[in-house]
């Protein structure tokens, strides 16, 4: 079903509502320096604390779009910061997996066969980049709640980081937005299996965040009890960063 987008947290972002100055700021590679980094870093704290009262929500879905409206595959940037570093994308090893721990009962160690036979999600959503673009593409995945449901995480875990193999790329979440239904651990895009482009074999997928949040090529996803960062995050980039 295909629904009118409304206006989003990204929208606040873009007029300087809920993001200030922290954000804008941080994006143009300057951190204010010792004087206003403290200070910016407490907008940033207050704009996230924002967006999770007043705007994260598990019943909120983001639209969804007919396969018809995919924007064209060369015209959906690719990202990596190894791809940065290098020109080279990253390469799973041949005996990749993916490593579920921290503060659980049951940890895991899960191949992509193993992921692949368990509960998918498909949909066809709007990508939001904190650069400004947009495109639209269809992803398929295992719903990250099912991971947890797996693992049995222990009542003190408020938090999950993920780590990836590129160059060191990790995020920290809130568990309200880890488990939403429409945050995946996808493994295939546009109906076929994931590429190096675009963060395989599995990557972090979830339409109510910006791109940013999203971490390719996941080799590990811990329940922790304090909030991990994350690549842009640590450099000024909002934490919870919902669209």
């Amino acid at each position: 079903m295909t629904h009118r987008p409304t206006t989003s947290r990204r929208d606040f972002f873009r007029l300087g509502l809920a993001a200030g100055p922290a954000s804008l700021v941080a994006a143009c590679g300057w951190d204010g320096g010792a004087f206003l980094e403290p200070k910016l870093r407490a907008f940033g704290r207050l704009n996230d604390w924002v967006g999770e009262k007043l705007l994260l929500s598990r019943s909120r879905l983001a639209p969804e779009y007919p396969p018809s409206a995919r924007t064209a595959e060369r015209h959906y940037p690719a990202y990596s910061i190894t791809w940065n570093q290098r020109r080279v994308y990253p390469a799973a090893p041949a005996d990749w997996y993916l490593d579920v721990g921290g503060l659980v009962r049951a940890p895991q160690r899960l191949t992509l066969e193993m992921l692949e036979g368990l509960p998918r999600v498909t949909y066809t959503v709007k990508h939001h980049c904190v650069e400004g673009w947009t495109a639209i593409g269809t992803w398929t995945g295992v719903p990250v709640s099912v991971i947890a449901e797996l693992a049995r995480p222990l009542p003190e875990a408020g938090y999950l980081r993920f780590d990836s193999f590129d160059s060191g790329y990790s995020n920290g979440w809130d568990l309200t937005s880890a488990m939403h239904p429409q945050t995946i651990l996808a493994y295939a895009f546009n109906d076929r299996p994931l590429t190096r482009e675009r963060g395989a074999p599995v990557r972090l997928y979830s339409p109510i965040k910006l791109g940013y949040k999203m971490t390719k090529y996941v080799n590990a996803m811990s329940f922790t009890r304090e909030r991990h960062g994350g690549y842009w995050e640590d450099q000024g980039y909002p934490w919870l960063a919902g669209v």
